[in-house]
């Protein structure tokens, strides 16, 4: 009986998709029509000042590795100041969480979503950009807020107002 074997996939440094999302540039290394649904991969480069708000996504199991830089993760749990090198799992239920780069430095962190769906939110609020191309975060005014608020449903997610994590 004759198996059929996927070869491996490579991507170099500036290959795959990047979006500017919300002032970060996510690069989509694997989303999922490329894992049948099973994962997404994302690498996001954080500028200074840069990172999601408040946000949960129940259904959806979310790690991030930092690859280099540092970020403050808050969620109702607190608040945990994540170097290079260090690994943050958030699991499914919908724990209210978000990040922001408090360095003077940009930070790499590599994301994998399970099961894939989250880059597909990325693709509809984001912007394709060149590697290494940022564009300055978007105004949000009450409708792009509304907006994006119902792309984050249509995902499985909430959006919470900024202040949300104190």
């Amino acid at each position: 009986m004759e198996t059929h074997k996927q070869s491996p996939v490579t991507l170099g440094p500036e290959q795959g998709e990047t979006l500017a999302v919300m002032g970060s540039n996510y690069r989509i290394l694997a989303g999922g029509k490329d894992t049948a649904g099973t994962y997404a991969t994302i690498d996001m480069l954080v500028p200074p000042g840069g990172g999601p708000g408040p946000h949960a996504h129940a259904d959806i199991e979310e790690t991030f590795f930092v690859v280099a830089g540092e970020v403050e993760v808050k969620s109702e749990a607190g608040t945990y100041t994540a170097a290079a090198g260090s690994f943050i799992r958030i699991p499914k239920g919908g724990v209210v969480h978000g990040f922001k780069n408090k360095s003077t430095q940009p930070a790499r962190l590599l994301c994998t979503v399970v099961p894939a769906g989250l880059e597909e939110f990325f693709q509809e609020i984001g912007e394709p950009v060149a590697p290494g191309q940022f564009l300055p975060p978007p105004v949000l005014d009450a409708a792009a807020i509304q907006r994006i608020q119902a792309l984050a449903q249509e995902y499985g997610q909430q959006v919470f107002p900024p202040n949300y994590l104190g």
